[in-house]
């Protein structure tokens, strides 16, 4: 009776076939629509988008966009799609999938990890088609979403025009004063800490807007006080802020500066026509805080210059 020596790299592709087979069970459970192929072959196959197709890229770093002192890897997995899929949320579009790629060092708990992702993806309705795994040295969780504009154009931020009136979709401030509550000892099922760890994008808001013929619109990821600048770099205007809604519990600077409360900023010039499709939908009504002026180097709040703060990567 003859042995054969243990093998290595086969019993190293084996476990990460185990792996990848837990994994395709956490994210691929949901049904897949007749005609398509989603986890388990060389690529994924989508019946064909309707309208334009709107396609973004985000990634979610452990220790960058995740404290893990303070929150559980699970976490990182959903603020990973969370944040992605609101960027289609702001260019109004539905979401039609999504393509995960992992990275993380050996030990890692990737069903966990796998598991945030999973239920960001069941609550956008945005599934994950595919992706791919790598072992390195710190936990990284990118992530590409695929959607559509059946009917009218994506909303771009390059479109605010002299005397829109601009409005957020909530207050501001909730994930920053989370943040801050959970280093303060907070549990995570406090109110303002889930709005950190487990963030909502605004696709009916989206959606709602687009249909409601809005002039620009983008999510609120960095914070207000930097990404409405950033709006009016891309339109080339300026803007009066002339109001903030302050999450409750929150403070004044978190809710101008925090970042990642991802509700959306818009800028249109039919107001009633924005309230009254919100109305129509079931959405709370959006809030004014402001207008569009012509001149694009008057940038003010409450009548000074409003400075250019938020989260910046330092690169």
């Amino acid at each position: 009776m003859s042995t054969n020596p243990p093998n290595p790299r086969r019993e190293l592709s084996q476990r990460e076939d185990d792996i990848l087979e837990r994994i395709a069970a956490i994210v691929g459970s949901r049904p897949i629509p007749r005609g398509e192929v989603h986890i388990g072959d060389d690529a994924a196959v989508l019946a064909p988008l309707v309208g334009e197709t709107v396609i973004s890229t985000d990634m979610g770093i452990l220790g960058v966009h995740l404290d893990p002192q303070w929150f559980p890897l699970e976490d990182l997995g959903f603020k990973a799609v969370a944040a992605a899929v609101s960027d289609l949320a702001a260019m109004g579009a539905r979401p039609r999938a999504t393509v995960v790629a992992v990275s993380a060092p050996a030990g890692t708990d990737l069903e966990a990890l796998h598991r945030g992702i999973a239920a960001a993806a069941t609550i956008t309705n945005c599934p994950v088609v595919g992706g791919d795994l790598s072992q390195g040295l710190d936990v990284a969780v990118a992530v590409t979403v695929i959607g559509e504009c059946p009917t009218r154009g994506a909303v771009l931020r390059s479109g605010a025009c002299d005397g829109d009136e601009l409005f957020v979709t909530a207050p501001l401030g909730r994930a920053a004063a989370g943040l801050r509550r959970r280093r303060a000892g907070a549990s995570l099922d406090d109110e303002l800490v889930l709005a950190h760890r487990r963030p909502w994008p605004r696709l009916r808001e989206g959606q709602a807007a687009r249909d409601a013929r809005v002039h620009a619109m983008m999510d609120l990821s960095d914070g207000l006080a930097l990404d409405l600048h950033r709006m009016a770099d891309a339109s080339g205007v300026g803007f009066e802020l002339d109001y903030v809604p302050v999450a409750e519990g929150a403070t004044e600077e978190e809710s101008l500066s925090g970042g990642e409360d991802y509700e959306l900023l818009i800028a249109t010039d039919d107001a009633a026509r924005l309230r009254m499709i919100y109305l129509d939908r079931g959405l709370a009504a959006p809030i004014s805080i402001g207008r569009i002026v012509a001149n694009r180097t008057s940038r003010t709040w409450r009548g000074s210059e409003l400075e250019r703060k938020g989260w910046q990567h330092q690169l």
